[in-house]
């Protein structure tokens, strides 16, 4: 998923609003994460189970999606929690999430996402996008602050560990759980496939830096580093994954797909025949064992994305916006796709990281 530079304008557009409201108390709290042995400084979003409602949460809602409420730095629930690290989508944020992060919170887990640089809002470039080892970094390095910082620690499970991941972010936790990418497949399938969405961003000379749309030089695949790209980023703490419509779905090593331990769960936004290529998993459920696989009719990649605010589609025309970021499908609204989204992946965390698999 790409953000263009006229949604990047409408979201720098903002206008405090009131937010959703959650039905049990869900505390945020920002954070950064920095450290001497890591060159990447995070943006990181908590999300939790609150002791008691607080004051709502100070972030600034923009002309185009809707939030959940949160409780701003509230007092977190008593107790020992899973914790989910959240990997966003290419071009994204972690808080375009955040209605997927509340929702885990409220059902009582610790939520945590990082901004992930130079694939992030504002932030994001065709040479950046293939650095998977980059984004499997930042999520690593998440979890050993948290597992080590006195104000979680207390109130995270280290043996409950899960990570969920839309597109980029669905091959960010592939990985995270041991699967590896096969650049000389993925060279191929570009080939194959040019009208792909994440193979137009590599021809398409743009990219973006400081919020702004800059040029690039088109970007060649076969100039991706096919060690590091290829090498194995597991990481043994995590031991449950989902993946909402993956990137590099159909390159992973198959080999690498049999030594996957942790329990996977994939999921498609579309019905059958109308999901794209480049996400399709049901062929890659096959060769992890025991994954599951389920497909969300009647939606697409866009259905992901939060919840829009009455006049969105309007204003993202009459600024240029030509992705249909806010159009609601004919069959069924984002709000209801949400909602069966948020079972399925609730479930699957509620089974594997809370019944002790």
């Amino acid at each position: 998923m790409r953000l263009t530079r006229r949604l990047l304008l409408a979201l720098s557009l903002c206008t405090t609003a009131t937010p959703l409201l959650a039905a049990d108390p869900v505390g945020v709290r920002k954070m950064s994460v920095v450290s001497q042995d890591y060159p990447r400084p995070l943006a990181l979003t908590v999300w939790y189970p609150a002791a008691v409602a607080g004051a709502p949460s100070a972030t600034v809602e923009d002309r185009i999606f809707e939030f959940p409420s949160a409780s701003q730095d509230a007092e977190i629930r008593r107790g020992r929690f899973p914790l989910i690290l959240l990997s966003h989508g290419s071009g994204s944020r972690a808080e375009g999430m955040g209605w997927i992060a509340a929702e885990l919170a409220e059902a009582g887990f610790v939520v945590a996402g990082p901004n992930h640089p130079g694939t992030t809002s504002g932030d994001s470039t065709p040479a950046a996008t293939t650095k998977i080892w980059e984004r499997t970094g930042d999520i690593s390095v998440v979890i050993t602050a948290l597992s080590a910082d006195p104000q979680w620690k207390a109130s995270i499970d280290p043996t409950r560990i899960g990570a969920l991941g839309f597109s980029l972010g669905g091959t960010t936790v592939l990985e995270l759980a041991g699967a590896r990418a096969d650049l000389s497949g993925y060279i191929r399938y570009c080939k194959e496939h040019p009208d792909m969405m994440d193979c137009r961003w590599f021809a398409g000379g743009r990219g973006y830096a400081g919020g702004e749309q800059v040029s690039v030089q088109p970007f060649d695949l076969a100039s991706v580093d096919k060690a590091r790209f290829e090498q194995s980023n597991r990481d043994r703490r995590i031991t449950a994954v989902v993946a909402v419509d993956p990137g590099l779905a159909t390159v992973m090593k198959p080999e690498s797909l049999k030594s996957i331990a942790a329990p996977v769960t994939l999921i498609n936004l579309g019905s059958p025949g109308q999901i794209p290529f480049a996400v399709l998993s049901d062929r890659l459920a096959t060769q992890i064992a025991g994954a599951g696989y389920r497909q969300v009719d009647n939606a697409d990649h866009f259905s992901f994305l939060p919840v829009c605010k009455p006049g969105a589609t309007d204003f993202l025309r009459s600024v240029g916006e030509i992705d249909p970021i806010c159009e609601e499908l004919a069959e069924r609204s984002r709000a209801d796709i949400h909602v069966e989204l948020a079972g399925l992946i609730r479930q699957a965390f509620e089974r594997t990281l809370k019944s002790g698999h």
